[in-house]
């Protein structure tokens, strides 16, 4: 059942909330690759190695990825105002706290619990969209905006932190407490304590738990693997317990009478492909991000924002297109466009393979982020919307939990095997065939979603006629 919030099923009051949410996720994607920028300051000034500086990113991360499903699991059950208020508040705190430790440690553990907090705001958000707007034209602009904000807030952190970390690295993590107070402040006033359908059940901490530490020690393993040896007991042995781990969490949903996931929503071959995108477009912008950093600043000697300049085609495209991306998908579809999203982040990278010492800016950098920029313009918008059509309001929150899950484990994971590649490198890791090899990973990720998309748009088998129809994401 569709709900209508009172209020807000007035066509200004949803508009008005929407504004709202798109401010919060900006926040949390602007999060992800702010700190991206600031890197090499943090690491000169806390004195970090390069596989603990990637944790910094890491840590926000897993924290996000590691309870999303919780979060949106959360904001089913005990109503998603409520758990979006509070999860804001948390993100705001734990923002103040990172921009003014001054140990590495303090740094990574402020950064997993602002990962946290954003774990229960995303879900939330989405799902009050979701639950808001019905599903069909309406819907696909909501959530168009809505994504085109988060992309654009991933898109443009580089640039906004290549100004900050001019000034102070620290004030690329301080920026956002003031954003987050305020967005709070009018969250308050424009998303009205009213009634609304909450799901049934309890909470899966159990879940929670397993799955959040298989993937800590799936992507602590990886960064450590190049230092133990990939051969050796102790990362075999770690390999093996991260996958049990995994098991244990599958067997555990399995038994429980309110799992954190509940698996038949996997039977949507849809929401299953839009998973995997998002996995594949995070994890391996993620780690090209990380690599680009590393490039133009430390090999190139780049200054901050001289490399911010370097993302600002990519970010500028995304954020002027991504709101029309709702009308594209009416009109073509979302399976063409994430498509064409894949090929064109597929030719992005295979353009920096051209990386050397002094790289062509009107030949190969400003090409390069332009196709990187139409990726994330077409991607990211058509999978949140091909993620959630069809899911009925009870598990919009899980849905759309499982899909940002998807795309910050991805990039929690992708990071780690590409700075094993760089640190096992020569001349520290940054040397250009060390800095290409890691590009080379995206690209085969690259190449491996396209494929993916591409095998979505295989015409559907017609259903018999006398079978009765059943949602694709229903147990059968």
């Amino acid at each position: 059942m569709h709900v209508m919030y009172g209020p807000m099923s007035s066509s200004s009051s949803r508009w008005g909330a929407l504004a709202v949410l798109c401010a919060v996720i900006f926040l949390d994607a602007l999060d992800v690759s702010m700190v991206g920028v600031a890197l090499p300051s943090i690491q000169h000034d806390l004195g970090l190695s390069t596989s603990s500086l990637q944790w910094v990113v890491s840590g926000y991360v897993l924290g996000y990825g590691g309870l999303l499903l919780l979060g949106g699991r959360t904001a089913d059950l005990l109503g998603r105002r409520r758990v979006f208020l509070v999860a804001l508040g948390v993100f705001a705190v734990a923002s103040l706290l990172g921009g003014v430790v001054d140990d590495g440690t303090l740094l990574i553990v402020a950064r997993f619990v602002k990962g946290v907090a954003a774990a229960f705001t995303a879900p939330a958000a989405l799902s009050i969209i979701t639950t808001t707007f019905p599903e069909g034209p309406e819907r696909n602009r909501a959530l168009s905006i809505f994504t085109a904000c988060g992309a654009s807030g991933y898109s443009l952190g580089l640039v906004i932190s290549g100004l900050l970390t001019e000034i102070g690295w620290r004030w690329t993590l301080l920026m956002p407490v003031p954003i987050a107070i305020i967005a709070l402040v009018a969250a308050l006033k424009v998303l009205p304590r009213v009634a609304e359908d909450r799901a049934e059940g309890g909470h899966d901490l159990l879940g929670a738990v397993l799955i959040t530490a298989s993937m800590l020690l799936l992507v602590f393993t990886v960064v450590q693997a190049p230092e133990a040896g990939w051969g050796s007991v102790r990362t075999i042995g770690s390999l093996v317990a991260s996958a049990a781990l995994l098991g244990l969490f599958v067997v555990a949903e399995l038994r429980m009478r309110h799992p954190l996931v509940r698996l038949g929503i996997l039977r949507s071959g849809s929401l299953v492909r839009a998973n995997l995108g998002l996995l594949i477009l995070m994890g391996s912008y993620v780690a090209f991000q990380f690599v680009a950093m590393q490039y133009f600043q430390n090999l190139l000697g780049w200054s901050a924002l001289g490399t911010a300049l370097a993302f600002l085609p990519a970010g500028l495209l995304v954020a002027v297109t991504s709101t029309k991306m709702g009308d594209f998908a009416d009109r073509f579809g979302t399976g063409k466009l994430i498509v064409i999203g894949a090929a064109a982040l597929a030719g992005g990278y295979a353009m920096f393979l051209g990386i050397d010492e002094r790289p062509s800016l009107g030949g190969l950098v400003i090409p390069g982020m332009l196709l990187l920029g139409v990726a994330f313009a077409l991607s990211f918008p058509s999978l949140n919307i091909q993620a959630t059509n069809g899911v009925d309001d009870d598990e919009q929150g899980l849905a759309s939990g499982l899909l940002n899950t998807s795309g910050q484990v991805g990039g929690a994971i992708v990071l780690a095997v590409v700075t094993a590649v760089l640190t096992s490198g020569p001349a520290g890791g940054l040397s250009i065939g060390a800095l290409r090899s890691a590009i080379v990973v995206s690209l085969i990720l690259a190449v491996v979603g396209l494929g993916i998309s591409a095998f979505g748009l295989r015409p559907a088998k017609p259903a018999l006629a006398e079978e009765p129809e059943v949602k694709a994401y229903e147990t059968v």
